[in-house]
């Protein structure tokens, strides 16, 4: 099919009154969505608290944009390193927001980025080590005015 032919589809479905609400999904994920996002992510290890530093503004009007650091204690050596760390978003349309690889060669275990954040949400971070275990950290944002990032 091509694009004409789509556009074609488009306009007869709408103009007909068929409502598109049932062709799209939900607006927001939910802390439940997370969860099972991580668990998919980490391959389903039970995770442990600790070792994990989050560090992100209590308080922003800039949700397109929110300044997040991640730190993760490890020697980062052959033997015990983190491989992964997971940035989910409890509360934003797709639950997922970044996933870094890393190894012993990095050094640190410390990664820095900007998130998107729809609202005022908890943000969980997943550290993956190189035996197997999982920790997990939580931190939190409130988004003041406007519609966040996603919306």
């Amino acid at each position: 099919m091509n694009r004409r032919q789509l556009l074609k589809v488009c306009g007869v479905w709408a103009a007909s009154g068929f409502p598109v609400t049932g062709l799209i999904g939900p607006a927001q994920a939910g802390p439940r969505d997370a969860k099972k996002r991580l668990a998919e992510l980490t391959g389903g290890v039970k995770p442990q608290k600790g070792r994990i530093n989050i560090t992100l503004p209590k308080v922003t009007d800039q949700g397109r944009f929110v300044p997040i650091r991640v730190s993760v204690e490890s020697p980062m050596s052959e033997s015990d390193y983190v491989k992964a760390i997971h940035i989910v978003a409890e509360r934003n349309p797709t639950p997922e927001v970044a996933s870094f690889y890393l190894g012993p060669a990095n050094g640190k275990a410390q990664i820095s980025t900007r998130i998107r954040l729809l609202k005022t949400q908890v943000v969980v971070v997943a550290a993956e080590m190189s035996d197997g275990s999982v920790y997990l950290g939580k931190g939190r944002s409130k988004i003041t005015g406007g519609a966040g990032g996603c919306g």
